[in-house]
């Protein structure tokens, strides 16, 4: 998306707007010594399994965007049952999967630029034609489920951008 903006922190003046940021992987993972993935578990783009016995599903945590037609995506990680992950699994490559009930999860990502985010509730909604599952915060007042609920602006974005800039 074109949009001229300069990020707060360092005064630079960027021509794009960056309206998504992905988590590697979820947070347990991380927390592995690398050493010790292979033995562990297994990491793909889109699910990862520690022990046998944590089960992870990456998915899209969409808000919408109040002055703009796009949404702001956060590609966070969500703890799932190993029979929810187990289902997922069977559905993950038919093309029409969106009549499936919601899975329930726990965010798995703590995105450093909110209050802690690790461990709040979710419902992980299966989409269509091989998109990523849409991420459903529990409605609380933790910041992060009233922008997914109310929106944010183009401004906060903005924000966002140069939170995340200055964070890496």
């Amino acid at each position: 998306m074109k949009y001229v903006w300069t990020c707060r922190c360092c005064g630079k003046q960027y021509d794009t707007l960056p309206l998504s940021y992905a988590l590697p992987a979820p947070d347990p993972w991380l927390a592995i010594p690398e050493t010790e993935h292979g033995d562990r578990g297994q990491i793909s783009s889109d699910t990862c399994a520690i022990d046998g016995s944590k089960f992870y599903v990456r998915g899209c945590l969409e808000i919408p965007i109040a002055d703009c037609p796009d949404r702001f995506v956060w590609g966070v990680w969500v703890s799932v049952s190993e029979k929810s992950f187990d289902r997922i699994g069977e559905l993950w490559d038919v093309e029409l999967r969106d009549k499936e009930p919601p899975f329930f999860g726990w965010l798995c990502n703590d995105i450093s630029i909110y209050p802690r985010t690790l461990k709040l509730k979710t419902h992980l909604h299966l989409r269509n034609g091989g998109m990523r599952p849409f991420i459903e915060l529990e409605p609380t007042d933790h910041p992060l489920a009233v922008e997914q609920r109310n929106g944010m602006t183009l401004q906060r974005v903005k924000e966002i951008a140069s939170l995340v800039l200055q964070h890496q």
